[in-house]
């Protein structure tokens, strides 16, 4: 028996150093830490102590792992990445494939999984959970999703174009954008010209956003303003870097 429980001592005391979080440096100026998937409740209204009213989007941060390590060579050749899943699903949904990823890093499969570039010095252990305490209130994000689709649009509704006039001579061109390109010389219709056509149901992304809130008792992100997508869509969620944190400010 003291044998059997010394080789099951070794065995953990093994298994432990197999699973132990990889190393991380100290935050540095210009450090890029992972982002989060996050589900879309909805819009509210909060005060701040002065009495100002902001309108915020709930986030909340749902079954949020680190699936994979990509290095330098692997991503893109100048920068690592994470891939990053959230919101578990059914394996049902999921190729065998796709399984095989998710059993690697021991973690249930995923409905969204996307990909953050991440510094050197700010890489995770894959199979290491995410949560909204993974941000800090005060902080500024970028939110990306996919907005609402609203079918084949005109240039008013699409654009924002205000339309000829209703009356005093005009026939059936009430809603028409009107003249589309110069004649005479260049003679051609520029490329990006506004005109009718598929609104929204495309990527977007939402910049320098800021937090005003983090639940971490039911993992919520307060997000400033409105974001893309529609309620319970999955978005994507990383750090704004145009405006500085400090490294007090954010877990490291």
């Amino acid at each position: 028996l003291t044998g059997i429980t010394c080789i099951s001592c070794q065995d953990n005391q093994e298994y432990m150093r197999k699973n132990e979080p990889w190393p991380r440096d100290e935050w540095t100026e210009g450090s890029r830490r992972v982002g989060l998937v996050a589900v879309k409740l909805g819009m509210v209204p909060v005060w701040t102590k002065t009495g100002e009213r902001h309108v915020v989007t709930m986030l909340q941060v749902q079954d949020c792992h680190i699936i994979k390590y990509l290095s330098k060579e692997e991503y893109d050749g100048h920068s690592a990445a994470l891939i990053v899943g959230g919101k578990n699903v059914s394996p049902f949904h999921r190729s065998e494939k796709q399984m095989e990823v998710f059993r690697n890093a021991g973690v249930p499969p995923k409905q969204k999984v996307t990909a953050f570039k991440v510094s050197d010095s700010a890489i995770i252990k894959p199979g290491t959970p995410l949560y909204a305490a993974h941000f800090r209130p005060g902080q500024y994000v970028d939110v990306t999703g996919k907005s609402i689709g609203k079918g084949f649009q005109g240039v008013m509704k699409r654009w924002g174009f205000k339309g000829q006039p209703a009356t005093h001579g005009q026939t059936k061109t009430h809603r028409r954008p009107g003249a589309s390109g110069p004649g005479g010389d260049p003679a051609k219709v520029f490329k990006g010209k506004k005109m009718p056509g598929q609104m929204g149901n495309s990527y977007i992304t939402a910049y320098g956003l800021k937090i005003w809130r983090v639940n971490t008792k039911y993992n919520v992100l307060y997000v400033n303003g409105s974001v893309p997508g529609h309620k319970n869509c999955l978005l994507k969620c990383c750090e704004h870097f145009s405006i500085p944190v400090h490294s007090e400010e954010i877990p490291f």
